[in-house]
């Protein structure tokens, strides 16, 4: 039995219907990502999925007692309640209970505090022993431990990311039997979706959720669905199942809508010639015409493409900037402390680290728009940066498209050619119709289109990008890419999407806690295979391993000294030359089990295999993590001895 399910499910705003008869259901054991482009529908589906929004017509089934824990967007909180409480809040029978359980405690704290507090106390201990509520109060503080959370931190305080983990806990306590959630790794750092992307596979809630970060969907979910143009399909397996046979079915749909389009024209052209078609025996042709019509009018074409494109007018000159020793603080607080560096044209560098370390003040270093404490910022020649805003700071929510694209002219100029700024919205997927509205009637994915869209109107050899992919659909993201990859000018991203970050970056710039900022050479990837091979090092040696740097590190542990200069043995030697060949060896099976765990039969009628096939991959890993730190241990100790 299903636990929920959609049948012949209708909306619609205005004329768009978001949802065209439109069919579903949740088994228990899946976790489905639900794809479709900004403004498909997608957020309303999980809406009227969890019974906050009304259908048209049609029916939302949900299995009887079933227990929803729901995580929007944007999680309406009291910015005046503690995390506790707002964690609490999903244990609806026992909230108040436990609040003021936690509350009489910190007041017992007090030396001062009054004597009948501790009569309070013994109260309410009771009242939860009698309903189970030890169980629940450890189960609040076991989840705001995983998640990091300050229990008497208050909501108003909190940025957007450390929100998003408060909603998500307030949602786990109540061990909901399906979790819904929409964009669930918006505003969160690279190490805390790692945490919940570890949570959500490892745990065995069932689980519906939206999100356009294509590693979070390869690694979490069992099966996609995709809403478009109101009609939802099934694609079994992984994002990376779904490209392959998406890519199919738009292929076929392009010959068939050919082939019908074909037709239609003939027979427009029949018609006109005007008394062969009104005789008798061809009123079942004439009639035939007709449905075509219909059916062409009804037929909602599939939706276009961002046109971007980006000049980088005057090459800059070789040196883009130089950094010496440059320190930066707020009060007591080390943000960045005596980094130097050399960017050169053409660079394109991952800012990497978690939310509030510092990236966006080493962004404004960069632009001049702060001056550092300490240290030199000397930039280039030739310099036309344009700087894209997380925040969005640089749109007016009163002004219009048109005149955030184009104040007071109707023509823009694109590289080197005249354009008209209603042509220009279009190629953003802004129609006619919306260029006078204003920008706060944008969703979040459309402003970050408009904001694209103005920071493209100007020639410009350095781009800055701070958290450009928020809210953006897939298809947007992907040209995006593409645009960047193909930029001759040079690029500082800053970015939680890390498959965005590996086909974008050339070096990294990770930020590793008290103000240090490290260069790496290469993408994401390999940023994460030299923090892997570390922490496997460190466990080799009998070191603690160093857990991933949050906002609020403690003081980061020294690196290891290097080994004796002892010269390799005979047989570490050997050893080092195997080692190749048995990585090599295991990167081919790992990769022939991935390609086996796409294939949507295996899913179907082999679960115990799929089982089996899984549990190698993760030894497959763990083996692959023991031989690199090996290699690279045995090489340090080569060179050592040759130094």
């Amino acid at each position: 039995m299903p636990l929920i399910s959609l049948d012949n499910a209708q909306l619609a705003y205005g004329h768009v219907p978001l949802l065209d008869c439109a069919a579903f259901k949740l088994d228990k054991g899946e976790r489905v990502g639900l794809l479709g482009r900004n403004g498909a529908g997608k957020t309303s589906l999980l809406k009227a999925i969890v019974g906050t929004v009304l259908l048209d017509d049609g029916v939302v089934w949900r299995a009887p007692g079933l227990r929803l824990g729901y995580v929007p967007q944007e999680p309406p909180l009291d910015d005046a309640a503690t995390v506790f409480e707002t964690v609490a809040g999903g244990l609806e029978g026992l909230q108040a209970t436990l609040i003021e359980y936690h509350d009489v405690l910190h007041r017992l704290a007090d030396p001062n505090h009054d004597p009948a507090l501790q009569e309070k106390l013994d109260r309410l201990s009771h009242d939860l022993e009698a309903r189970d509520g030890w169980r629940m109060q450890s189960r609040i503080e076991s989840t705001l431990q995983q998640l990091d959370l300050d229990a008497d931190a208050k909501i108003g305080s909190l940025s957007g990311g450390w929100r998003k983990r408060a909603a998500l806990a307030r949602a786990l306590v109540s061990e909901p039997d399906l979790l819904v959630l929409d964009e669930p790794t918006n505003h969160l750092d690279i190490a805390a979706i790692d945490w919940l992307e570890k949570f959500l596979r490892d745990s065995n809630l069932n689980l519906l959720f939206v999100t356009h970060d294509r590693r979070f969907l390869d690694r979490v979910a069992t099966r996609i669905i995709e809403l478009d143009r109101g009609i939802l399909r099934d694609f079994p397996g992984n994002y990376t199942a779904y490209r392959k046979r998406k890519e199919d079915m738009l292929a076929i749909e392009s010959v068939r809508q050919e082939k019908f389009d074909k037709v239609l024209a003939e027979e427009e052209v029949w018609i006109r010639r005007g008394i062969e078609a009104r005789r008798t025996r061809n009123e079942g042709r004439v009639r035939r015409l007709e449905r075509l019509r219909v059916e062409r009018a009804a037929r909602r074409d599939r939706l276009g493409q961002v046109n971007f494109s980006l000049a980088t007018g005057e090459r800059s000159g070789e040196l883009v900037a130089e950094l010496k020793h440059v320190g930066k603080s707020y009060g007591d607080r080390v943000v960045i402390s005596d980094f130097s560096a050399r960017i050169l044209r053409g660079d394109r560098i991952g800012l990497i680290g978690p939310n509030g370390i510092g990236k966006t003040t080493l962004l404004k270093l960069l632009t001049g728009e702060i001056e550092p404490d300490q240290g030199t910022v000397r930039l280039g020649t030739k310099l036309n940066i344009a700087y894209f805003d997380q925040l969005r700071a640089q749109l007016d929510d009163e002004a219009t498209l048109l005149d955030t694209i184009s104040p007071g002219t109707d023509f823009i100029e694109i590289g080197g050619q005249r354009k008209h700024v209603m042509s220009y919205l279009e190629d953003f997927l802004f129609p006619p119709q919306r260029a006078r509205a204003k920008v706060k009637s944008l969703s979040g994915g459309e402003r970050n289109r408009l904001l694209l869209a103005r920071l493209f109107t100007q020639p410009a050899n350095a781009l800055i990008l701070d958290e450009p992919t928020n809210d953006l659909d897939l298809d947007t993201l992907e040209l995006l890419e593409s645009l960047l990859q193909d930029y001759g000018g040079t690029v500082f991203l800053v970015s939680h999407d890390r498959e965005f970050l590996n086909n974008v970056v050339t070096q990294v710039y990770a930020f590793e806690g008290e103000g240090r900022v490290v260069e790496y050479a290469g993408d994401y990837d390999d940023w994460e295979r030299v923090q892997k091979a570390r922490a496997s090092e460190a466990m080799t040696r009998g070191q603690p391993v160093p857990e991933r740097i949050t906002a609020h590190d403690a003081p980061r542990a020294a690196p290891s000294k290097v080994r004796s200069r002892a010269r390799l043995s005979f047989k570490e030697t050997q050893e080092l030359r195997a080692l190749p060949e048995k990585i090599s060896a295991l990167e081919k099976e790992q990769a022939e089990i991935n390609h086996r765990l796409v294939d949507p039969q295996l899913y179907r009628s082999q679960g115990e295999q799929m089982k089996t096939l899984r549990a190698r991959i993760e030894m497959i890993d763990g083996e692959l993590l023991a031989l690199l730190a090996r290699w690279e241990e045995l090489e340090a100790k080569q060179g050592a001895a040759n130094a």
